[in-house]
Formats: C-alpha cells, sequence, structure tokens
C-alpha cells in the first residue's frame, strides 16, 4: 500500500512536471512571437524588435561577413560537386551544406560573384546598382541572415513543446472546413501577421518536414497564410502616402487575403498537389478530438507532445544547422534570383508589356492613372517593395490605395520568398508561384476596387 503512494506521488510529480513543459516553453513562444508590443510608435513583436536591434548593431561587419558566407558556399559547392573530397562527402553536416545540383551549384556562384560587385562597386552597374543587386545585399541579405539565426534557436518553443498541438484542436473547427487546413496552421498564420511572413514559411517548412503538414497543405500554407506583418504594411502605406488611411489600409488586406484564401487552394495548381506527406511518410499526428471539452482535449494534446520534447542539445544543434543552412544555402540563390528579377523589373519593359491587358479592365472599374497602376499590379512578383515603388509617383489617392493592398494580398514574390520555396522540400515550382500570383492577383482587384469605391473613397 505505501509502496502504491510513492509511485502514485511520484507520478503525479511527473504530470505536473510535463504540464511546467508545456506551460512554460509555450507562453514564453507566445511573448517572444505572437505578442505585438508597441516600441518608438510602432508595433513589433519581441523576436523581431530582438532581430532588428542585432542586424543593427552588427551593421557594420555583416556586410563583409555576408561576402565571406557567400565566396566560401561558391567555392565549396563547386568543390563538392566536381571534385567530392572526402571530408566533404564523408561527414553527413558538411555535405548537406555544400552538396547540391549543378544547376544550384552554379547559382550559388553567381550570387558571389553579384555580391563582390556590390561590395568593390565593380562590373556591371545594372548589377550593382541601388535598385537591384545593392537592394538584395543591403536590404533583403542582412535580415534573412540574422532572422535565420535567432529563430533557429528560438523557434522550437512553438514548436517542440506543445503549442501547436494545443493551438491546433482549438483551431481545427475553423481551419479544417474553411481551408481544408489543420488547426496548426493559424500559428503559422500568426507568426507572419504579428511578426515577418519569413518566420511563418520557416515554420510551415519545418512542419512539413516533420510530417505535420501534407504536401498540398504546406504549398496552400506559404502561399495563402504568409500574411504581411502590420509592420511592414504600415511601412508601403508610408511609401505610399496613405498611411492615415492604414485602418481601413489593412482591413482590406485581411479582406482579400480571406478571400483569396478560400478560392486559391481549391483550384490548380494547389488542389492539384498530392495530400501525402513528405518522403511518403504517415504523418505524424491527426488533430483529432476526443470527447468532453475542447479545451481539455487541446490541453492533453499539448501536454502528452511536451512529454516527448527534445532535449536542449538537440535543439540547439538542428537550430545552428537550419541557420547555417539558410547561410550557405539560401543567401546566395536570394542575392543571384533576387538580383536577376530586380534587373528584370528595372532594365526591362516586360512587365509594361504584360499589363496591357489590365489596363482597359482598371479603367472600366473607374481607377485613375489606370496605365501607371497596371504595371505597379505585376511587378509585385519580382519584389514585395516595387509595387509601392512605382506606385508612390500616381497622383490619385484612390489607385495608390489599390495598388499597396493588392500588393499585400498577392504574397507571392521571388527575391526572397520565391527563393525560399523553390529551394525547400516543398513541392512547389516557379510557375506554379506565378501562376498563384496571377490568381491572387486576379481575386485582390476586384475584392479592393469594390472595398475601396464603395466604403473608404465615397
Amino acid at each position: 500500500m505505501e509502496r502504491y503512494k510513492q509511485e502514485s506521488h511520484l507520478e503525479k510529480n511527473h504530470k505536473v512536471r510535463h504540464i511546467l513543459l508545456f506551460l512554460l516553453p509555450s507562453l514564453l513562444g507566445v511573448l517572444l512571437f505572437l505578442v505585438p508590443i508597441k516600441i518608438d510608435d510602432s508595433w513589433t513583436v519581441i523576436i523581431g524588435y530582438t532581430s532588428s536591434s542585432i542586424e543593427q548593431a552588427l551593421s557594420g561587419v555583416l556586410p563583409s561577413f555576408l561576402l565571406g558566407i557567400l565566396i566560401i558556399s561558391g567555392f565549396m559547392s563547386l568543390v563538392a560537386y566536381f571534385i567530392k573530397p572526402a571530408f566533404i562527402m564523408n561527414q553527413p553536416f558538411l555535405k548537406g551544406l555544400f552538396y547540391t545540383s549543378l544547376t544550384w551549384t552554379c547559382i550559388r556562384l553567381l550570387g558571389a560573384i553579384f555580391a563582390l560587385m556590390v561590395m568593390t562597386g565593380t562590373g556591371f552597374e545594372f548589377i550593382y546598382g541601388g535598385a537591384t543587386g545593392g537592394e538584395v545585399f543591403t536590404n533583403l541579405l542582412p535580415v534573412l541572415a540574422v532572422w535565420s539565426v535567432v529563430m533557429g534557436m528560438l523557434m522550437p518553443l512553438l514548436l517542440e513543446y506543445g503549442l501547436m498541438e494545443w493551438l491546433g484542436t482549438l483551431a481545427k473547427k475553423v481551419m479544417r472546413p474553411l481551408f481544408n487546413l489543420p488547426g496548426r496552421a493559424s500559428v503559422d498564420s500568426l507568426a507572419s501577421w504579428m511578426g515577418n511572413n519569413m518566420m511563418s514559411i520557416l515554420i510551415t517548412i519545418n512542419q512539413y518536414e516533420n510530417g505535420y503538414y501534407t504536401k498540398r497543405e504546406s504549398a496552400v500554407i506559404v502561399t495563402n497564410f504568409t500574411i504581411t506583418s502590420i509592420a511592414f504594411s504600415l511601412i508601403i502605406a508610408r511609401i505610399l502616402n496613405i498611411e492615415e488611411l492604414f485602418v481601413p489600409f489593412y482591413l482590406t488586406v485581411l479582406v482579400g487575403v480571406f478571400v483569396a484564401a478560400l478560392i486559391c487552394p481549391r483550384i490548380p495548381p494547389l488542389s492539384k498537389i498530392s495530400n501525402t506527406y513528405h518522403g511518403e511518410q504517415p504523418g505524424a499526428i491527426q488533430e483529432t478530438v476526443s470527447e468532453g471539452s475542447l479545451w481539455k482535449s487541446a490541453f492533453g494534446r499539448g501536454v502528452e507532445k511536451a512529454k516527448v520534447a527534445p532535449k536542449l542539445d538537440q535543439v540547439l544543434k538542428k537550430g545552428a544547422f537550419n541557420a547555417l543552412d539558410i547561410w550557405f544555402g539560401m543567401l546566395p540563390l536570394v542575392m543571384a534570383i533576387g538580383t536577376i528579377a530586380l534587373i528584370i523589373a528595372e532594365f526591362t519593359p516586360i512587365f509594361t508589356y504584360l499589363s496591357y491587358p489590365l489596363v482597359p479592365v482598371l479603367e472600366w472599374v473607374a481607377i485613375p492613372e489606370a496605365a501607371q497602376a497596371a504595371p505597379a499590379l505585376l511587378v509585385g512578383f519580382a519584389d514585395m517593395f516595387l509595387p509601392a515603388i512605382l506606385g508612390a509617383s500616381i497622383e490619385s489617392e484612390l489607385t495608390r490605395f489599390v495598388v499597396g493592398a493588392v500588393s499585400l494580398i498577392q504574397l507571392v514574390y521571388m527575391s526572397e520568398i520565391g527563393v525560399m520555396l523553390m529551394r525547400s522540400s516543398i513541392p512547389i515550382s516557379f510557375w506554379q508561384l506565378l501562376i498563384i500570383f496571377l490568381q491572387r492577383t486576379i481575386i485582390a482587384i476586384p475584392v479592393v476596387v469594390l472595398i475601396a469605391h464603395f466604403i473608404i473613397f465615397l
């Protein structure tokens, strides 16, 4: 009898420990990633403020550091592909970082060459200029480099200790019928909305590779729920000189994103993507709800996940590898492909020609300066800042509003997001991204125009 009491007491202590292991890291993760705070008259999240502060503190050394990373990536990838030395091929860690296909090896080398041109100001000005390679190297790469480390170390607070299971169970009744997604996808959306869409994509890639999302689910999430953050949307509104309309502006964006998220997953190409898991393995979890209280069921799933959470050293090792993989694998691709995309947008009339069919449509729905607005509505496929840059010169406030809102609803742009997705294990191609971008544009225009005409600009 005494022994039974001791075992029961021990089991109770273990239960309390598991509950705390679920609650404490999850609450910390919510505080860091999802709770908005106001700093210097602007809203952000703690992890965003921390990453930005680190980026500012290291601004003097980051360019040289990034150039070194890109040169090492290009050189080591070249050596790995053509020579295949044992010290790389026999080490899974180094092989995972540097051994890739000939195409990606060449793109890594191109990224290093572009970065060298930007740093030295030599070569072709259309490559190293401030609107092309200079924009990518100066504004995009530092953000990716710093955020990847901070998130790699702290993202397990969201993923490994039960928060996804808890929130996923609660949100299932909304996410599954509306969007045919697991409830845990709501965490990706919140992380993007409150912080940074890169945060959402990294979470989604992690969840897909660990068997929590199917191929179709992960592709739907990254193309429909990487909602542009409040902070970035405010920057776009300021560039377009419509910040006094920010509240209706952002609400319009959310309505457009919601409508597009209802439609796009139900039509090709997203609807045609296989609904199987990474590596054709069975799913890691089913978000079933047991009989009884929904909250009790969700809490139980969170605690069960916390019981099998990896040890701290395993979490840190995985986070470090993910950060290095972004440094040596993704940064060179962003530099190369992002620069090429911006060169096409800046120095060729391609987007102007492609936008010709849009002009009569915009004129038909009474959008002033339609000929100027049309290219701005398509150029966002190259880079997220370009629509606002082109739209800032438009005189009509209504047209600037439409350009800004549509560009934020489009979500898909190649200079950063597109490169991340094409390089990731999520099965989505360049042409699929282009089609999804056009679909979202077609959906967004009538939604934004209706709201702008009949609610805001009466």
